[in-house]
């Protein structure tokens, strides 16, 4: 399935699955009744996000599908390649981002999401769902306190979700930017999204007046934060 021009979409947002943003990616496929399929790998294939999916989907006029890491030939006779590249659109939850990064490189998931990205099939999620797209963010995957994490690198340089609900996110990223531990990036409040086309912010949309997101970077040795230009739904 492929897109006209084959522009490459990400949608990042800085929470997990919000389903006030799931009208704006259904109206991104351009289609009345899209394809969309739900990658719970961060959250373990928890069944209740699953049937919560489902039920979102359902009152949207979305064709709902979810695809499990957990499973085994018994239970899925289609490859996952088949099952993700048949969608018009694929979101990833929240939840651990370090234990979703290795099971879908072991099971090759990483590869089809860039095959899916190429051919124009837009992907979203936010905290997990944003981070994963980037090559490195904060990540709360460890015991005790935020950490880093590396990602997909689909989207060039870092990521923070989480950015106006955690008060040590954003001190944290800062750090990082600081010492040049990260590559300048995207910051995210739980209810802004980032619309990207292929590497560069096409659209920035918030939930309310209060979100917002920001380019964060660093110029003579100082962090700083350039809010981005947004549309309230």
């Amino acid at each position: 399935m492929e897109s006209a021009g084959q522009t490459k979409r990400i949608l990042i947002y800085g929470a997990g699955i919000i389903t006030q943003f799931l009208p704006f990616i259904k109206s991104l496929t351009e289609k009345s009744n899209p394809r969309m399929c739900l990658l719970p790998t961060a959250l373990a294939d928890n069944p209740f996000a699953i049937n919560t999916w489902y039920e979102q989907c359902s009152q949207l006029g979305i064709q709902a599908f979810a695809q499990r890491m957990f499973i085994s030939s018994y239970e899925q006779k289609q490859s996952f390649e088949d099952v993700l590249l048949s969608m018009d659109a694929i979101l990833v939850s929240g939840g651990n981002t370090l234990n979703m990064m290795a099971i879908w490189k072991a099971q090759g998931v990483d590869i089809i999401l860039r095959k899916a990205w190429e051919r124009g099939i837009i992907l979203s999620g936010g905290s997990a769902g944003s981070l994963c797209w980037f090559e490195h963010g904060t990540t709360d995957s460890r015991p005790q306190e935020i950490t880093t994490v590396d990602c997909l690198g689909f989207l060039k340089g870092s990521h923070c979700p989480h950015y106006d609900s955690e008060k040590t996110r954003r001190p944290l990223y800062h750090s990082y930017i600081q010492t040049k531990k990260f590559k300048p990036g995207y910051a995210c409040d739980d209810r802004a999204a980032i619309l990207f086309h292929d590497q560069e912010v096409h659209k920035v949309v918030a939930l309310n007046n209060e979100s917002n997101a920001y380019y964060v970077f660093l110029e003579k040795d100082r962090v700083k934060e350039k809010q981005l230009t947004k549309v309230v739904l």
